[in-house]
Parts: structure tokens; C-alpha cells; sequence
């Protein structure tokens, strides 16, 4: 008799197990896809959609296209809880739906303050959508005026957002006063070499790298620093890091230190078996994982050949992360920053290959309809 399998998210570690649905169906069992949007953007192109490399349709995939397709149902609702004793899932609408096996891949969120996010001048880089919207926003005000930005948050993302944030403003023809407060350094878990290079791009450009130095609030489109300094900006970008949802420590599972769901070597839930998760929610017991897609896509074929097993009764396989990533910074400018190994390297080659490999991934789940 065929089983139901919940599918939660549809971010890097869900795109092979969607893509393959029909092996779910095929044997017999019923999946639910549970998304918030019906489309999903990929966050490694996103600061290039910011500047116009990249179209919006160029970065997402169509989720509820690719799901519907190979005969899965497919729901636009938000998870609110989980209930693992009865193998339900609350939804914000209020429906419940009942699983034999599920896959939780909710993401990761910019943890800043409601007042925050309420604020019109405020654009937290993640959901990735958010960064269209600021674009629009700032093409209007390029149109009357000098826009004023400050990109908050030293890591890569924030490096990113600012060069691409330069090329906008030079697309439009505009001008524009950029500040990144990178709070103690910038990149600082990056070799010397790689924050030099990344010093030298923004610095040539421009763009105001303030370090030794943090958000302390924003009121009313003015940051407060924590020296004391005031910083007034039309459009403020919260890149300061992620951490997972809410959902698991409400719902009551097992959680790392960070609030993600506590997987195994599996990608199972330690306290359910039924339970399996990827990507930026989880907390991997074996060992911390940083939250990077590279982790994510390397999850996929993991979680696909793990739910089909936990469903047909075969043998798990373990996830082996592996020891190098390769690093590719977009700096907006036609070159990018390449870390890999014990090499850093820098310049147009460096983007042609971020270019190429991001590219050849959405090529790989991308289906026709992708406009919805």
C-alpha cells in the first residue's frame, strides 16, 4: 500500500527530490509539495538580479509547475507547527495534512527586529524577492535624486549586495553614496587575501567599508551606529547573517545550537526517523555546517535515495560533507573573487565561472513555464 510523503520547501536540498517525483508516484505512493510561493529564487544569483545581470526569470524555478508535472499535489500555504506524534502539519490557513514520511527544507531568515521590517526603507536580503523589490525601489529614486545606501552586515553576502548595489546606480546613470558597515571586519572568516581583494574592489569604486563598527538601531530611515554615529539612507539592506525558523523549537524536536532541526548523519530527525530535513534549517549533529548552498546541493541526492527508502523500506545513505567549498563573490563589476583550496584569485575569470556553474544549476531544474 502506497505511503504520503510531505515535501516542505522548496530550496537547494529539495530541487533533485522534486525533479524526480515521479520515482515517488511511480511506486506507488502520494506526495504533497508545501511552499509559500509557487515560485523560488536562487539565492546564489541573487545580488546579480539586484544589478540586472541576471533577469528574475533567470533565477527562480517554478515550483508548483515542476511539482504538478510529475503528479504531485501541490499547496501555497506556510508550515506553523509540526506535530510528530500524529505525523500532522498545521498550516497557517488552518489546514492540517498528515504524512508518513516528510522533508523540511524552510530556509533561513535575517533576524532584525519587527520595527525593522516595517520599515519601508529596510530590505532584508532573504527572502530573495526582497531584493527585486529594493531594486524597483531603487531605480524610482534614481530617477529624481542621489540615493543614499548603506548595506549592513561584512560577510559575503554583504559584499555582494554592495558591488551590485554600485552597478545598479551606474546602469541607471545615477549617483550614489554607498557605506557597508561591516561590523568588526570585513569577511573575517576569510583569508587575508580574499578581504584585500574584496577592500581593493569596493574601495576603487567608492563604496564607504566602515569596520570595528555595528548597527546598534534604525529609526526612520537613519542607522545608529555603535560608536554613536548617525547614518542617514534612503535604502538600507540587512545582510547579518541567518539563522532557521522558529518552526522546530515550537513544534517542540530536537534542535542545535543555532534553533535548526537536529539531523544525523541520515539527514533524519534525531527523535523521528520519519522526519528528514536539508539546507539552512538543520543543525547537523555530526558536525557544524556553514550556511552555504554548496552544503545544500550535495544534500539532494542524499535526501532523494533516503525518502525513497524510508518509504520502500531499504537501506539509508549517509551525508558526507565535503571538505572544501569553492567560494565565488559576484562583485557586480564583470569580475568576482574565487577561494578554493588554498588558492584566491580575482578578476573576470573568477565570474565567468561563478557565471557558468550557477548557469548549468538552474539549467538542471528549471521547467517550461518558468514565468507562471
Amino acid at each position: 500500500m502506497g505511503k504520503h510523503l510531505l515535501i516542505v520547501g522548496a530550496g537547494h536540498a529539495h530541487l533533485t527530490v522534486l525533479k524526480n517525483l515521479k520515482e515517488f508516484t511511480n511506486s506507488g505512493h502520494d506526495v504533497t509539495v508545501v511552499s509559500t510561493s509557487s515560485l523560488h529564487y536562487y539565492s546564489g544569483m541573487g545580488p546579480g538580479m539586484l544589478s540586472g545581470i541576471y533577469r528574475p526569470d533567470e533565477i527562480r524555478f517554478n515550483v508548483k509547475k515542476l511539482s504538478e508535472d510529475r503528479g504531485a499535489a501541490f499547496v501555497e500555504d506556510k508550515v506553523v507547527k509540526v506535530m510528530p506524534d500524529e505525523r500532522k502539519l498545521e498550516l497557517q490557513s488552518g489546514n492540517q495534512i498528515s504524512y508518513d514520511a516528510i522533508s523540511l527544507n524552510t530556509g533561513s531568515f535575517v533576524p532584525v527586529a519587527d520595527s525593522m521590517v516595517t520599515d519601508e526603507t529596510v530590505f532584508t536580503v532573504k527572502p530573495i524577492e526582497n531584493l527585486l523589490k529594493a531594486r524597483k525601489k531603487i531605480v524610482e529614486i534614481l530617477k529624481t535624486q542621489e540615493l543614499t545606501a548603506t548595506v549592513v552586515g561584512g560577510g559575503p553576502t554583504g559584499v555582494e549586495v554592495a558591488g551590485n548595489l554600485d552597478r545598479l546606480v551606474k546602469n541607471e546613470s545615477g549617483k550614489c553614496r554607498i557605506t557597508l558597515v561591516a561590523g568588526t571586519r570585513l569577511l573575517p572568516q576569510f583569508k587575508a587575501s580574499v578581504r584585500r581583494r574584496a577592500l581593493d574592489s569596493l574601495g576603487g569604486r567608492n563604496v564607504e567599508v566602515m569596520e570595528g563598527v555595528r548597527l546598534a538601531a534604525v529609526k526612520d530611515g537613519a542607522l545608529e551606529l555603535s560608536d554613536g554615529a548617525i547614518l542617514e539612507s534612503d535604502i538600507i539592506f540587512m545582510a547579518i547573517g541567518v539563522k532557521p525558523s522558529p518552526l522546530f523549537e515550537d513544534s517542540g524536536l530536537p534542535t542545535g545550537r543555532d534553533g535548526g532541526m537536529l539531523v544525523n548523519q541520515y539527514l533524519q530527525c534525531v527523535s523521528h526517523p520519519e522526519i528528514f530535513g536539508g539546507g539552512d534549517c538543520i543543525s547537523f549533529e555530526p558536525q557544524p555546517l556553514a550556511k552555504v548552498g554548496v552544503y545544500a546541493v550535495r544534500q539532494n541526492p542524499i535526501l532523494l535515495h533516503n525518502l525513497l527508502s524510508t518509504l520502500n523500506g531499504h537501506e539509508l545513505q549517509p551525508f558526507v560533507p565535503q571538505k572544501s567549498i569553492l567560494l565565488a563573490l559576484n562583485l557586480g563589476d564583470g569580475t568576482a573573487i574565487v577561494h578554493w583550496h588554498a588558492m584566491v584569485w580575482a578578476g573576470r575569470l573568477g565570474f565567468a565561472l561563478k557565471d557558468y556553474i550557477d548557469r548549468k544549476f538552474m539549467r538542471l531544474f528549471q521547467v517550461s513555464g518558468e514565468l507562471g
